[in-house]
């Protein structure tokens, strides 16, 4: 993976370069990005830039007492050209040698101590075809199910041993840590050696939330700020990578909010219904009582933790859009017809107030989905608590 196969993030491609180019590298660095940012892939792909630059001219004395240069090595090469040197295909298959690995894993069957070296297998092929995807879809890629996954106390005496080693052909040993978040306590293990590494030793970690890792790694970091995706970034490589077509791509890049990871799961159930879905539960909330409450929680239930997460995504981009129209016109927006009046229909319904109460709890309720919440209890609290936002103002939202 090259920088020109990650999307978007000029800026801190740019950053990056000139930090090999002007020899300002920090022996660890911590890439931090929410979750579709594609801070994964571009750490990838820095790491496997480094690992496969060229290693210095050796000098040797000649036969005059001079120092000469066995042969000629460009003394930098930009990222977008990397491919052309040996190791980087290897680097690229992710199984060159100095390029190492560490991310959350579960044992296999009770008992079991696995490290990171028992599914690098696994790792590689989720990689390829899921460079975007999150802890969750990589822990159910390998089986996890309800399973917790962990880095564990194991794990550090693993990485400890890789990198005492003496690097195999690349100028530097590079590893990727992803998801530091998931270091217990045994990640003290590691600062003394993130401290003071090895020679020509790399760490890079590749987190999403830096309250959840532990303060004495964090201090020990130079932090890389890996920014959401413009809308326009995510749109375009929603045509261009997942052959979208322009509408579609437009109306899922306006929902997603820079989230690639969540663009392509929208992608994937473009033909829901999600509109009608959400008329149901405010007609259900405000005019149908708990009957039709019931109804719906039951089927919003069977739909599953991702659509339930892409449903509340959608009510949340339509309440904006009703603020956005209450603050700035209809005129100053781009929308599709029917956002458009679904939009309206909420500001007639809920101040701007009350709207942004309404996404605090989307907000909320989607943190709890995403840790397995459980669903019925889940959206039986949240009808009760839209109620009792919006109870004095309703209207029945027909098509």
């Amino acid at each position: 993976m090259q920088f020109k196969d990650v999307i978007g993030q000029q800026a801190t491609k740019q950053h990056l370069a000139e930090m090999v180019e002007q020899n300002r590298l920090s022996h660890a660095l911590l890439f931090l990005g929410k979750e579709g940012s594609g801070v994964l892939p571009l750490a990838l792909a820095f790491a496997q830039y480094v690992v496969s630059l060229p290693q210095p001219s050796p000098v040797v004395e000649d036969l005059f007492g001079g120092m000469t240069a066995l042969e000629a090595v460009p003394s930098f090469i930009h990222p977008d050209n990397i491919d052309s040197q040996p190791s980087f295909q290897r680097a690229d298959q992710l199984i060159h040698p100095d390029l190492h690995f560490s991310f959350p894993v579960i044992p296999r069957k009770p008992g079991d101590k696995p490290t990171s070296a028992d599914y690098i297998t696994e790792w590689r092929e989720f990689i390829k075809s899921y460079p975007y995807g999150n802890v969750y879809d990589w822990l159910q890629f390998i089986g996890a199910e309800n399973k917790q996954g962990n880095i564990t106390a194991e794990e550090c005496n693993d990485i400890i041993r890789q990198l005492s080693l003496k690097s195999f052909e690349s100028e530097y040993k590079v590893l990727l840590l992803w998801m530091p978040e998931y270091l217990g306590k045994e990640g003290n293990k590691l600062l003394k050696l993130i401290e003071e590494p090895p020679p020509n030793t790399l760490f890079i970690l590749v987190a999403e939330n830096d309250e959840q890792i532990l303060p004495t790694i964090l201090s020990r970091c130079q932090l890389i700020k890996v920014p959401m995706l413009e809308n326009n970034e995510v749109e375009a490589a929603l045509v261009n990578r997942a052959k979208a077509s322009a509408e579609t791509a437009h109306q899922v890049a306006g929902i997603c909010e820079g989230n690639y990871r969540e663009a392509l799961q929208m992608l994937q159930h473009a033909d829901e219904d999600w509109q009608s879905l959400l008329r149901e539960w405010l007609n259900a909330t405000l005019k149908g009582g708990p009957a039709a409450q019931v109804k719906f929680v039951d089927e919003v239930s069977k739909l599953g933790r991702e659509k339930q997460k892409q449903f509340l995504r959608f009510f949340n981009h339509l309440l904006e859009q009703s603020i956005r129209i209450k603050i700035l016109g209809v005129e100053q927006l781009v929308l599709a017809d029917n956002e458009r009046d679904f939009a309206l229909r909420l500001n007639k319904i809920a101040s701007v107030s009350q709207q942004q109460g309404i996404i605090e709890e989307l907000d909320r309720a989607a943190y709890y989905i995403e840790r397995n919440a459980n669903a019925k209890m889940l959206f039986q609290a949240l009808t009760i608590k839209l109620y009792h936002i919006i109870q004095n103002k309703t209207l029945i939202l027909m098509g």
